[in-house]
């Protein structure tokens, strides 16, 4: 839709140099007192006096629109653009070129409708938008503007609008003044109508009373200001111009046409044959019969086929052109319209019928046209001849009164304005004089064959009319289009070539012609009639003139309440919304409907009519030619009929019949519409506006959803949640201290006291801290203690001592206010160090309170060896582990090494004792195992390093307490994250059983990637994905057993999409237990109750800060949609390990998702019932031929009848087609291979390992090789003569004597064979294919039994068709329902059809299954390379080679056959081997992930000490591991 915004509108009218004229405002002053409608000639202003009464409608009518309305898309554009130069309001424009089809949506309307002030559309937007109660026409809208209101009569939707809708709404009361209120509820809106001809011809008074009536409006005209009228408007001078009617002018190529046609034998035609196959396969007494029947004897009757009907067009057009403008044009036309259509064949083209019409064109030889002067003019006929004068004279007498020339032809026929252009510019008498351009319409050929059609590829008018405009083009040749609004600058001659049709193509054409001297020419055939009509409208438009200018009429017709019903008064109504169906609208809104059901192709979904009784007798195409006319019957009427949908709707559905009481054919499809439209509301197809249920399939949702993330779509899919909960925090003010044992192993126990309550850890659910040697449990335990404040304020100082000795410098010594305290269980013998620290105090009282000079240190205390830390430098330095003081001298070596080292110390003396130290390991988080290497090899010695004691630092503290001090974030962090999952799991599902699932899983579930943590919830997600889509599958095919396969695929979508899983996630706060944060070791402190001036979020570089008031405090963060989404999935996927279907359906019904949620066995069993019972199945053995391939014996039958039936079987069963059940069965195969991948023991796969097995096995491909493999043998034993063949030789005596013995035989039955359809193109499709795979199935077979790389070319080469694939999903939902949802049956199944033993293998033998085009894609993408492909098609092969940044690499190039659409996939997959081959891809890793990682270099971080040292800490090492400080 096109929108103006406020900011770029006109500016105001009353700042605008506008003038009204006196009998503009005339009208003007009339419109506001009642309905009219204008009747002025062109160019006289009539769209002015429209747009000053919509401005004066949006200054007092502020809640109401005004709506103008034009019959054209391109006089839309033009009229909007004038109102939105005039007015500064927004204005609305939607046309056919704007998608109205795409306005499908209630919200989309409102939308337009509370924005602009005005619309501007065509009618039948409007009369759409009014049937399905988008638009209210008694609150929407206050003034409807009609432009070229004479179009308002029979079923045009100008007339539709007011009957429908316009006089359902409640009358206007006129006021005291005589004029129609504005008081009232559902009033009808003003009307307005512009034209310059209310009548077509005939009695003026009749047709006066229709149009007036049809409006509700009076036809008015100025009375007042007659006379500055005539100043304004300019009547042309009416000439006439007489020409020869040719004696049988003779076209060479329509000779050769017409030559090659008449040979042509229908029966030959592709589409008669097609039909005649079709015919010997249905079944007589059937409507599949009758219709293919009733086609085909139409096709033969009429000629009306692809090929026949296209060159009978071309001949019918040629020959027209040849009598009215002459051979030369109709020779030319032919040489154009064969040419078009060759060059658009396809060379390799695939349709039977293009390729039949091909075959005979290229016979047809047709003759070049000359163009020499003396050819165009001798065979053009005498009507160009008088044309040509009659413009030469105009052009003199123009120009004689010195005006520049501009004139216009009106031709009916499209094919003949591009034809006489043609003659017209290379004429010697015009191509030099005039500058020829042509104007033609989008409707008026009589082509039904589009590649014959000339005109189907013409440009708009724009160009053109610009060009006349400013004149550079002096002449246009136009159709119809020009007669009616288009701006067309006001002409000074305009010639009818072809007379006027009616009065109002007279008026309309006549006013083109509007400057001060101007002509109106027509062109008569001597001793034609036409000069006599032409009086008469003269006539009839002074009479009309007259009429509407006499004084003493002032006449307002009543529209009488029969006159707005169609025959028989048929039409429904939607009481909640207004949407409204009538016979007229049933048809194309059954044809909607049809249309939006999801294709797979080889049917098409359209309604199928037939009329009863049928046209012709049956048979009638086998009738002896002289036969034939004697058997057609002229019978009239009455009429019946019956309408078919697509066999995805259940049978009650399905057809819908009328009596034989309706007089005509249409009638009679409108009324079987109807009721079927109507049938399919009443069973919950259609939504409250008559529409399918696409968009608004969840009205209660929709603007929800919009409401609550609209921030989502302004800031590219967040939404804006609260903070990530504080494990910490005290439930209240008054909350005591927690006190737990803290036990690591190999350490001495702690007290720890916390507010919140803690998680208890035994040996069974011990956390494991990983460091190097070693890995140690922690336990906690509740501890018998109660926390007084004397032991309070020891814990807090022991706490500071612990922490401060790594992360003091993200604290402050003063504060103590920790979440979490800890202190030793007992008094232990911390003397030595205690005395130690008071040394410090008493010499250093102003120093750091737990870092002493090193020197000073060792002198005090004689060297000691049970340091832990040492720093070199003050303060915050870099930390080493102490290994011990050297007295010995170093080594020339070592001296060297450690000057290097002291490079900054030039001058250093080396004394002794000096410190040997190491690097502590570089471990941040200890919960997160060590990862194993690749080459298991002896560990190297840690490197040692000497440091100058003068220049180090020891922090006083002890071994334990290091250790502590290292150790105890990472205890902190298991704690906090039990904490959230458990308070989650309180809090949320307290009253759930889902509330027993392990911490484990819920912990899992709800750490995100962002964490780092050892496992997150990706897995889960990928698990509980497939779950969530696997019940709701279920849930809607229980639900909803009338909807199809399209409106479960849409209603699924909406419950499971990521806006609706975040809404649930935000509408649950679940979002603040996600574990998002993570544990950074360079920027890890303790948790504080009080918040400071430092950054408060442990280790979250993406949290978002506000500054309040100089400090920064955290208030939110953004999550993506898609995270909020996961975790959803993750908690499904988690509750489903732990309890199965049971436990993951109350998880899904407590986020409820817009699903009715019932148990799936009950939702089963709701399924089971509507299956009905036959016992007499005429296929019976079809049906055990298929349960032998599956190993499976249906208790329900019509499953597997339904499971087998394709929509385009015409045979009824009792079911529908197999759509419903292949969703089903869709659902059960990714639940069955997903859970699989999960579990696949020792694998532990990643998603996107996942995702690309899982693809591997549920493609279309490999799903249509394992249906074409599935086969059984059947007896085929056969009584035959004893003894060798017969051969040319054997008597028939010899033969009689032998005895007859059956003789054992078999015969193959495919899976394939047993699919139930009506079509031979799928017959055609299941050979060609079978061959493609009998060739293939060898190789295929190896790949997935023996194979290291999973065959995907040699299973796209098969070029399976989609209902192969279709059958084996649709046949493991039925055996899935069958069997109640026992899921091992599917397995079962699975196994026998070959798959299930494929997937194990895929996973046990790490079969390579990353398709080709996306390892090249990651490849390219990993290097930086811009990936494309390049392809070559001549000669019936097509090639394709892989691009590198636009280059091509030769040495990829595949080619192939080319075969249609799925050869390029072909080639362009082999192309991708190749290339893989070529970059030998697979030798470096079949690990996609490995791919992906891009070869980027890591960048050094540096951060500079201010202190003597000069101390450099360095960066940039694998995520989540950092150095110790």
């Amino acid at each position: 839709m096109e929108t103006t915004d406020p900011t770029d509108a006109a500016p105001p009218l009353q700042d605008q140099t506008i003038t009204t004229r006196g009998y503009q405002q005339e009208m003007l002053d009339e419109s506001l007192r009642k309905n009219i409608i204008i009747a002025l000639d062109t160019g006289s202003g009539k769209t002015h006096i429209a747009v000053l009464r919509m401005k004066i409608e949006a200054e007092r009518e502020p809640k109401k629109i005004s709506w103008f309305v034009a019959p054209t898309r391109a006089l839309c554009e033009q009229q909007q653009a004038v109102i939105k130069a005039a007015i500064p309001v927004s204005v609305g424009l939607i046309s056919g070129a704007l998608e109205p089809e795409q306005w499908k949506d209630r919200n989309l309307w409102r939308s337009a409708l509370s924005t602009h002030r005005i619309m501007v559309t065509t009618p039948q937007v409007l009369l759409d938008a009014l049937h399905h109660a988008y638009v209210n026409m008694g609150t929407d809208i206050g003034l409807l503007v009609f432009d070229e209101a004479h179009h308002a009569v029979d079923k045009h939707p100008y007339n539709e609008i007011m009957k429908r809708f316009y006089m359902c709404c409640n009358p206007r009361t006129l006021d005291a003044t005589g004029s129609r209120s504005y008081e009232g509820e559902n009033l009808r809106p003003m009307v307005l109508g512009l034209t310059a001809s209310p009548i077509y011809g005939g009695n003026v008074i009749a047709a006066f009373r229709t149009i007036e009536t049809n409006l509700d409006s009076t036809i008015c005209a100025p009375r007042r200001q007659r006379q500055e009228l005539s100043r304004y408007v300019h009547r042309p001078v009416f000439k006439h111009v007489l020409y020869c009617f040719d004696p049988d002018p003779f076209s060479t190529n329509l000779a050769t046409v017409n030559f090659v046609f008449q040979q042509l034998n229908i029966e030959n035609d592709p589409y008669v044959i097609g039909l005649r196959k079709k015919l010997e396969k249905a079944a007589r007494n059937t409507p599949e019969y009758t219709r293919i029947d009733q086609q085909l004897s139409k096709a033969i009757l009429n000629n009306k086929t692809y090929t026949h009907g296209g060159l009978q067009d071309v001949a019918s057009v040629a020959d027209a052109i040849r009598w009215d403008i002459g051979p030369w044009a109709a020779d030319w036309y032919i040489c154009q319209a064969l040419q078009q259509a060759k060059a658009s064949f396809n060379e390799h083209e695939a349709n039977p019928e293009k390729r039949y019409l091909k075959g005979i064109l290229d016979k047809i030889v047709v003759t070049p046209v000359s163009y020499s002067p003396d050819d165009i003019v001798e065979e053009s006929s005498d009507k160009v001849r008088v044309l040509v004068e009659c413009l030469l004279a105009e052009k003199l007498e123009t120009e004689t009164g010195d005006e520049s020339y501009s004139g216009l032809v009106f031709v009916e026929r499209r094919e003949s304005v591009l034809a006489l252009t043609e003659v017209l510019s290379r004429h010697p008498q015009t191509k030099d004089v005039f500058t020829i351009g042509y104007l033609v319409g989008s409707a008026g050929t009589a082509f039904r064959n589009s590649v014959l059609d000339i005109t189907r590829s013409l440009k708009g008018p724009k160009d053109t009319l610009e060009d006349f405009k400013t004149g550079k083009k002096n002449l246009l040749i136009s159709t119809a289009v020009a007669e009616e609004g288009i701006d067309v600058q006001a002409c000074g001659s305009v010639i009818r070539w072809d007379p006027p049709p009616n009065m109002a193509s007279w008026a309309q054409s006549r006013g083109r012609a509007r400057r001060k001297r101007s002509t109106f020419t027509l062109m008569f055939e001597e001793g034609g009639a036409h000069q006599k009509t032409m009086n008469d409208w003269e006539k009839l438009e002074r009479d009309m003139v007259a009429l509407y200018n006499d004084p003493s009429r002032n006449i307002q017709y009543a529209m009488e309440e029969e006159s707005i019903r169609d025959e028989g008064g048929l039409e429904f109504r939607v009481e909640a919304t207004g949407a409204l169906l009538t016979l007229h609208s049933a048809i194309s809104h059954l044809n909607h409907f049809c249309a939006v059901i999801p294709n797979a192709g080889h049917v098409d979904h359209k309604p199928l009519f037939d009329i009863d009784p049928p046209e012709l007798p049956e048979g009638w195409h086998s009738f002896a030619f002289e036969e034939r006319s004697t058997k057609i019957s002229s019978y009239s009427g009455p009429y019946g009929a019956k309408v078919t949908l697509p066999r995805l709707l259940p049978s009650h559905l399905r057809t819908f019949e009328t009596e034989r009481v309706h007089s005509s054919k249409n009638s009679a499809y409108q009324h079987a519409a109807f009721y079927a439209y109507r049938a399919l509301y009443e069973n919950g197809l259609l939504n409250d506006n008559l529409l399918p249920l696409t968009s608004v399939i969840e009205p209660e949702l929709e603007e929800e959803v919009k409401a609550l993330l609209q921030d989502v779509e302004r800031r590219a899919g967040t939404a804006r949640v609260s903070m990530q909960m504080d494990p910490w925090a005290p439930i209240d003010a008054q909350s005591n201290w927690y006190t737990s044992e803290l036990g690591i192993e190999g350490l001495p126990p702690l007290l720890i006291f916390t507010r919140s309550k803690p998680p208890q850890w035994s040996a069974e659910n011990a956390p494991i801290l990983h460091r190097p040697g070693s890995q140690d449990s922690v336990t906690l335990r509740p501890y018998p203690l109660e926390a007084c404040s004397k032991t309070i304020t020891k814990a807090r100082e022991y706490t500071r001592r612990i922490f401060w000795a790594l992360n003091g410098s993200r604290m402050d010594w003063n504060d103590t206010d920790f979440s979490y305290l800890f202190l030793p269980t007992s008094d232990s013998d911390d003397s030595v160090w205690e005395a130690r620290r008071r040394w410090h105090l008493q010499k250093n009282p102003s120093d750091e309170p737990l870092f002493t000079k090193a020197l000073e240190f060792g002198e005090q205390f004689s060297f000691p060896t049970d340091l832990a830390i040492v720093r070199n430098g003050p303060q915050f330095a870099k930390a080493f582990k102490f290994v011990r003081w050297r007295f010995e001298r170093l080594s020339d070596e070592e001296e060297a090494q450690m000057r290097t080292e002291h490079a900054r110390f030039p001058d250093l003396e080396i004394t002794y004792p000096l410190l040997v130290v190491q690097y502590f390991p570089p471990r941040t988080n200890f919960l997160i195992p060590i990862p194993t290497p690749e080459r298991v090899s002896p560990p190297a010695p840690p490197k040692q390093l000497h440091l100058h004691p003068r220049l180090c630092y020891v922090t006083l503290c002890s071994d334990a307490e290091t250790q502590y001090a290292f150790l105890l974030p990472s205890v902190l962090r298991c704690m906090a994250m039990s904490i959230t999952v458990n308070s989650m799991r309180n809090t949320l599902f307290s009253d759930l059983a889902i509330s027993t699932v392990s911490e484990k899983l819920f912990t899992i579930a709800m750490c995100a990637p962002l964490s780092q943590e050892q496992f997150n919830y990706q897995r889960l997600e990928t698990l509980g994905d497939t779950v969530l889509k696997f019940m709701s599958s279920l849930q809607l095919l229980g639900e909803y057993p009338l909807w199809h396969e399209g409106y479960l695929t849409q209603k699924m979508g909406h419950c499971v999409s990521n806006v609706r899983l975040a809404k649930a996630n935000i509408g649950h706060s679940l979002y603040q237990w996600i574990i998002r944060d993570r544990l950074l070791g360079k920027k890890w402190r303790p948790k504080y109750f009080t918040p400071s001036d430092t950054t408060d979020v442990e280790g979250d570089p993406d949290q978002k800060m506000e500054v309040v008031k100089g400090k920064k405090k955290a208030k939110s963060q953004d999550l993506s949609t898609k995270v909020l989404a996961d975790v959803v999935e993750s908690l499904i996927g988690a509750v489903y390990l732990h309890g199965g279907f049971d436990y993951a359906f109350e998880c899904a019904r407590f986020f409820d998702l817009g699903i009715k949620w019932e148990p799936l066995p009950a939702r089963i069993e709701a399924m089971l019932s509507r299956v009905e019972t036959h016992t007499d199945l005429p296929i019976e053995r079809q049906l055990n031929s298929v349960e032998r391939m599956l190993g499976y014996t249906f208790t329900h039958k019509l499953l597997l009848v339904e499971a087998l039936t394709h929509v385009s079987y015409q045979q009824d069963l009792h079911t529908i087609s197999y759509e419903r059940l292949e969703f089903c069965g869709d659902a059960v195969l990714d639940m069955i291979v997903t859970e699989y991948l999960y579990r696949a023991e020792g694998k532990e796969y990643s998603p996107g390992h996942m995702f690309h097995r899982k693809s591997a096995m549920v493609h279309a491909h490999i799903l249509a090789f394992f249906c074409l493999s599935t086969h059984i043998e059947v007896n085929a034993s056969m009584p035959r003569p004893v003894g060798a063949p017969a051969t040319p030789g054997t008597s028939r005596r010899s033969m009689a004597r032998r005895p007859i013995e059956l003789q054992t035989d078999t015969q193959t039955i495919h899976l394939w064979q047993c699919l139930l359809h009506s079509s031979p193109h799928i017959l055609d499709e299941q050979k060609t294919t079978f061959d493609r795979f009998t060739r293939r199935r060898e190789e295929i077979d190896t790949a997935l039994s023996n194979g290291d790389i999973f065959p995907w070319a040699a299973l796209v080469w098969l070029q399976a068709p989609k209902f192969l694939s279709d059958m084996v999903e649709s046949l493991l939902g039925a055996v899935f329902v069958d069997s109640r949802g026992d899921l091992d049956v599917v397995r079962r199944v699975l196994r026998r059809l070959g798959l299930l033993p494929v997937l194990e293998r895929i996973v046990w033998a790490d079969v390579d299954v990353l398709h080709p085009v996306s390892r090249l894609g990651i490849w390219a993408s990993k290097h930086g390379q811009k990936l494309g492909y390049s392809y070559v098609q001549e000669d019936r092969q097509i090639s394709c080679a892989v691009t590198l940044d636009g280059e091509v690499v030769e040495e990829s190039r595949a080619s192939e056959e080319y075969k249609g659409r799925l050869s390029k996939e072909e080639v362009r997959l082999a192309a991708a081997e190749k290339a893989i081959l070529h970059f030998r891809l697979r030798d470096v890793n079949a690990n996609y992930a490995t791919l992906k990682r891009k070869n980027t270099k890591s960048k050094s971080k540096k951060r500079k000490r201010d202190n003597s040292t000069g101390d450099v800490l360095r960066g940039g090492r694998e995520p989540g591991v950092t150095p110790a400080p």
